[in-house]
């Protein structure tokens, strides 16, 4: 199980930018695709982004689309979210995963992830 740790969370104004980091330690990342996904208060976890293991495949959710930019670092062992023009329904704690797949329970572990919270 490849350990990760969610970071770069915070309280950001609507139309603002966040960028957060997921970081893995005891095993390198980079054999393994990546995805973000995230939780709102009183709401079912959902997908937000993947990138393969090279990070020449991303895939993203409908809406965030043009808005976030998932890539990655293999040298620094780091996945990144880049979250731009953030809306007050992005609220939610973001957390990252390994694998590919789009649908959340298909994972068995999940880190304490980074809240991001956007103020209206």
């Amino acid at each position: 199980q490849v350990q990760l740790v969610e970071s770069g969370g915070g309280l950001v104004q609507a139309g603002g930018s966040l960028r957060l980091s997921c970081a893995a330690s005891g095993r390198t990342l980079s054999n393994y695709a990546v995805g973000w996904f995230r939780q709102a208060p009183g709401k079912e976890r959902e997908f937000v982004a993947t990138i393969n293991w090279s990070g020449d495949s991303t895939y993203y959710a409908d809406f965030v689309k043009g808005r976030f930019t998932i890539s990655r670092d293999n040298a620094k062992n780091t996945v990144y979210l880049q979250m731009n023009s953030l809306k007050p329904e992005d609220t939610a704690v973001y957390y990252c995963n390994t694998g590919s797949y789009s649908d959340p329970g298909r994972y068995d572990y999940w880190g304490q992830g980074t809240q991001v919270t956007v103020s209206s």
